[in-house]
């Protein structure tokens, strides 16, 4: 039986040395980035082509890990496969996404268009924090409604990036894992179960992997900032 792995999928400019994703593709051997290529000016249908090609190639269960824009270029993949190309999918955790149909954001991130409506194929956790510059927690409750997600607020903590100062957010690892691990649909049960371990400063992963020596990435390589 193929083990499930932890595919991170960055978000606009990527994710440096310092950002937890960068981090646990270093110390967990079971996660590794999927490459979106043209980090500085994203496109969304070469996204969502990257993001299928690292599916497939995993060849077996996934459980996706998004930052920021890279929740959009997950949910668009999502919605134009349907339930049956996503079928390899565990779970999905999508930290900070952005409100994309805020007129003064970025316009990279705008173009991206209106957000998808459609539920998500697979389970999903929606991690938002109430001083988001890039989105209200209220928008972040509509993006969760809208894509049948349940909500886990992170309280002050930013956009959730490096400058958060989580390290290895060794309690989002975990939260990951329960992704994997579960053996229920109920959102809101695992978005208790998340809360609480998002909270707990004690929280470890409870299957930590062997330290690599480097993450391996899938798709083609672009430098991390």
């Amino acid at each position: 039986m193929i083990s499930p792995v932890i595919l991170t999928v960055p978000g606009l400019l990527g994710s440096g040395t310092d950002h937890w994703q960068t981090r646990w593709e270093r110390e967990r051997a079971d996660t590794h980035r999927i490459e979106l290529g043209d980090w500085d000016n994203p496109n969304r249908t070469v996204w969502m082509s990257r993001i299928d090609q690292a599916v497939t190639a995993a060849r077996g269960p996934v459980v996706l890990v998004a930052h920021s824009l890279g929740c959009q270029a997950v949910t668009w993949w999502a919605n134009a496969l349907g339930p049956s190309g996503a079928s390899s999918v565990l779970g999905a955790l999508l930290v900070a996404p952005p409100a994309t149909e805020r007129a003064a954001l970025d316009p990279r991130i705008a173009r991206f268009g209106n957000d998808p409506r459609r539920a998500l194929p697979f389970v999903s956790l929606l991690v938002a924090s109430e001083d988001d510059p890039y989105a209200t927690l209220a928008e972040s409750q509509a993006l969760a409604r809208k894509w049948g997600a349940g909500l886990v607020d992170m309280g002050l903590a930013g956009h959730i990036n490096a400058r958060s100062g989580l390290g290895s957010w060794p309690q989002a690892q975990a939260v990951a894992e329960l992704l994997r691990d579960a053996r229920t649909g109920n959102v809101r049960l695992l978005a208790d179960q998340a809360q609480a371990l998002l909270l707990d400063p004690d929280a470890t992963p409870a299957h930590p992997r062997a330290v690599t020596p480097g993450g391996m990435t899938v798709g083609r390589s672009a430098p991390h900032r």
